[in-house]
């Protein structure tokens, strides 16, 4: 079985990268497998998101539209949102149950190019979520 690639990004700074097969928003904790090394157990609440990725190392080159894509049918009954973190970074994209109930829920990023195929964010460690009005590409 193959696992998910995902890119940790806590609420202390650290980063980890690596692929896991069990994560799940209900539960407390998931594990992580770096390219080089052992299992990491991750605890859902240490992190402020955890990024499902297409490629582990990214694509530098690539400039993320922050505007939604015409014709993009994931926007369909989707809501708009933009995410401010604890620590100043901010993102947008799609979820579907706004606002969340529960303390961990997933998003797509607005951008379908992006490297980011959904986020798993820990609501504790927003600062400030929004219904967004987002501006046409």
């Amino acid at each position: 079985m193959q696992g998910q690639s995902i890119v940790a990004h806590f609420r202390d700074g650290r980063m980890l990268k690596g692929v896991s097969l069990d994560v799940r928003p209900d539960k407390p904790v998931c594990h992580v497998k770096p390219e080089t090394g052992e299992v990491v157990e991750v605890r859902l609440h240490t992190v402020k998101a955890l990024f499902f990725v297409k490629t582990p190392g990214g694509q530098p080159e690539y400039q993320e539209s922050k505007a939604p894509v015409d014709g993009d049918q994931r926007q369909v009954g989707a809501r708009k949102v933009r995410i401010a973190f604890e620590d100043g970074e901010e993102i947008v994209g799609l979820m579907n149950r706004y606002p969340p109930t529960t303390p961990f829920f997933f998003m797509l990023p607005i951008d379908p190019g992006s490297n980011n195929v959904r986020i798993l964010v820990n609501k504790s460690a927003v600062k400030k979520m929004s219904e967004w009005a987002a501006p046409k590409a």
